[in-house]
């Protein structure tokens, strides 16, 4: 693949003077998406990218593969109410997971499909939850990519639907009321109620009573006057009594929480009561079934702790009493309570250096008990108990060649088994994976997961992966392009870079704001040690990444082009002195900074990929990806920094752009999925000399 003839895209003369800064953005005319102009030359850039990337040798092997691998289906946890459960399978037919439900008899049916919802398969499921009598289910579910997520409630027994849609709530909790009459919700406020350009934004708490119409009867409880960037949670207890109410700014790693005595005040009128607010620390509560108050918090332990004390003095911190302190390596991620048992327990859940892992504790002292048995080296999700209590919980495991798999815990007998597994059968190729400890520009010690095929030796082709942001973790997960990849006799490394909770808050705090460049920092020198231990070299080095991790890639591409022969960028943000003026940038300013301010803009004028860009550099090539609904980052980053890129660069390695309707930044039906991986991998085999026939 040589250096293609580009679709001409011309440079304007533009430039802001921001803080005694001169920016030049020679393409801003490419942020307007409607602008014929951008039409045609995007419509000139998608001919271009088919005409090189659909002749690529090996594609339709790799596709296959690729469908083979994702054949093995997925299954969730179940989530039981009384002795009903729910959950999400899908199996290898299916190109999304469908919502079940399991009748106290045993009958299995399908709640909600989003396939039948939308055969043309561009409808996601958002999120749901049942009442706590399960009589009653709350879905959300978005069209098209846009992830705006419509509301609707069904009833259990029959699937008829009971209300909705209620828009604007994406994002939204739902916080239902015992009986099943009422739930807590979120919702921004109507378009025509907010200034032009902030529809994304001034979100509040609702009381929605089921069967009214929530544009005249809901009751407004929280939220009101407060910051427009705000995320709200809402949250009741088991028995109805307590509500907590969570603020986020945007997506900073803090927040301010309020508990209300429902008992006390009305449901529509809660008196809430500040438990923690203006403190730098991320603080979560709940109240159990034994009437204590568990605060999950990483005040003074950015490794996480779980405190308890009582609900009535709970905005008194000298009054938390430490159940499960901070551990020095492992960082605390879940918890469960099993308390029909002669000595009742609690299940913690932990990632110790990105691996997962369960210990059992003592309720009452927090004395740790045992362990957990997993099956292997991998990530452990959510622990599921049931509501009312019990000595059973049920958790999720997933390593790099295990489908997702349900595992079931009895507290009564020490045992694990496994609950579920996922439907489809697969042939899993062999791997071999090693944690790799390697050493950053500062020193900094940093873990990377390596993963290649045994027995493979010598200098291949390799694929360094990253994210390192917004406190996001890299774990063991299974992945069908990480299988294809290594089983062609490729090398995929994942980098565990500062910027995610691998190693907690602290390990986040040093990878945002001032410090974004350790992140790249930690990536360069990634891939300078797969170089130096002889598993790969710069001619057949490619880097992955999307979203943040698509900064992450754009940022590499820019600051060290002679280390890395392709790159994937994909759903990216680049132009990091107007990100947030578009999607939803306005809530990642405490991850990265503002413009607005002239510190700050200094920090992103750094590292700010699209700024970076010169003449007469060669780059590597490049392919970004981008899907035309993304509300969250707008494809306008891509499209600039693509045409930037191929005015620029000296090199034949050719910069093209993969622009796909009706999808978003995140979930897509598995044959989407599929062409997107056969796009991305045929690319990065072609240009590091990795054979896919």
């Amino acid at each position: 693949m040589s250096r293609p003839p580009y679709p001409p895209a011309r440079r304007q003369d533009i430039a802001d003077d921001l803080h005694g800064h001169r920016v030049p953005d020679p393409y801003r005319w490419l942020e307007d998406r409607d602008d014929a102009a951008t039409g045609e030359w995007l419509a000139a850039e998608d001919e271009l990218f088919h005409a090189c990337v659909d002749v690529l040798p090996g594609r339709d092997r790799l596709r296959k593969r690729l469908a083979e691998l994702l054949s093995a289906g997925s299954v969730g946890a179940p989530v039981w109410r009384g002795e009903r459960r729910f959950f999400t399978r899908r199996t290898a037919e299916q190109e999304h997971a469908v919502l079940y439900t399991v009748d106290p008899d045993g009958a299995e049916r399908a709640l909600v499909d989003p396939m039948e919802l939308d055969p043309e398969g561009t409808t996601t499921l958002d999120g749901w939850q049942p009442d706590k009598e399960g009589r009653l289910l709350a879905y959300k579910v978005s069209h098209g990519g846009d992830e705006e997520s419509l509301l609707y409630v069904i009833d259990v027994a029959t699937g008829e639907r009971v209300e909705g849609p209620i828009d604007r709530s994406r994002y939204s909790p739902i916080a239902w009321l015992p009986g099943g009459e009422a739930y807590y919700y979120v919702r921004r406020l109507a378009p025509g109620d907010v200034p032009a350009g902030e529809e994304q934004y001034h979100r509040r708490v609702y009381l929605h009573r089921v069967g009214t119409d929530p544009d005249t009867a809901d009751t407004l409880v929280f939220g009101d006057g407060l910051d427009k960037t705000n995320y709200y949670s809402a949250a009741v207890s088991r028995d109805g009594r307590w509500l907590t109410i969570s603020a986020s700014q945007g997506t900073a790693p803090r927040n301010d929480l309020w508990l209300a005595d429902l008992a006390a005040s009305s449901p529509g009128a809660p008196d809430i009561r500040v438990v923690q607010q203006g403190v730098d620390a991320e603080t979560w509560l709940s109240v159990g079934r034994d009437g204590r108050a568990y605060v999950f918090t990483d005040l003074d332990a950015p490794r996480s702790r779980l405190c308890v004390t009582d609900p009535a003095t709970a905005a008194d911190r000298s009054t938390w009493r430490d159940l499960l302190p901070q551990d020095p390596e492992a960082v605390l991620t879940d918890y469960a309570v099993l308390d029909d048992l002669d000595r009742p327990v609690l299940l913690a859940g932990w990632t110790r250096h990105a691996i997962g892992e369960i210990t059992v504790h003592d309720l009452a002292t927090g004395e740790r008990l045992g362990e957990v048995p997993a099956p292997g080296l991998g990530s452990i999700g959510g622990i599921v108990e049931r509501p009312e209590g019990g000595h059973e919980a049920w958790f999720g495991y997933t390593d790099n060649t295990t489908p997702a798999t349900v595992l079931h815990y009895d507290a009564r007998t020490g045992e694990t088994t496994t609950w579920a597994t996922a439907p489809g059968v697969v042939q899993v190729p062999a791997v071999d994976a090693e944690q790799v400890v390697y050493t950053s520009a500062d020193g900094t010690q940093v873990r990377m997961l390596v993963l290649s095929r045994p027995g493979a030796s010598g200098p291949r082709p390799a694929i360094l992966y990253g994210y390192g942001g917004f406190n996001v973790p890299l774990t063991p997960a299974y992945s069908a392009s990480v299988l294809a990849w290594t089983e062609a006799g490729g090398v995929y490394a994942i980098a565990n870079l500062r910027g995610g909770s691998e190693e907690g808050e602290e390990w986040h705090r040093a990878g945002m704001r001032e410090h974004k460049q350790n992140v790249f920092d930690d990536f360069h020198a990634a891939a300078e040690k797969l170089v130096a231990d002889g598993r790969t070299t710069p001619e057949q080095l490619a880097i992955s990444g999307g979203s943040n991790g698509g900064l992450l890639v754009g940022a590499a591409l820019t600051q060290r082009p002679d280390l890395y022969r392709a790159v994937v960028c994909s759903a990216p943000l680049l132009d990091m002195v107007r990100y947030e003026r578009f999607g939803l940038g306005q809530t990642w300013n405490d991850e990265y900074g503002t413009a607005d301010d002239p510190e700050e803009l200094g920090w992103l004028l750094a590292y700010s990929p699209y700024h970076h860009v010169r003449e007469g550099v060669a780059y590597p090539a490049t392919l970004f990806t981008v899907f035309d609904s993304d509300t969250r980052v707008d494809p306008l980053h891509a499209r600039k920094m693509c045409a930037a890129l191929q005015h620029a660069t000296s090199s034949d390695a050719p910069v093209l752009l993969r622009n796909e309707a009706q999808v978003g930044h995140a979930g897509r039906s598995v044959s989407r999925s599929v062409e997107l991986m056969t796009d991305t991998l045929s690319f990065l085999a072609a240009q590091t000399g990795l054979t896919l026939d």
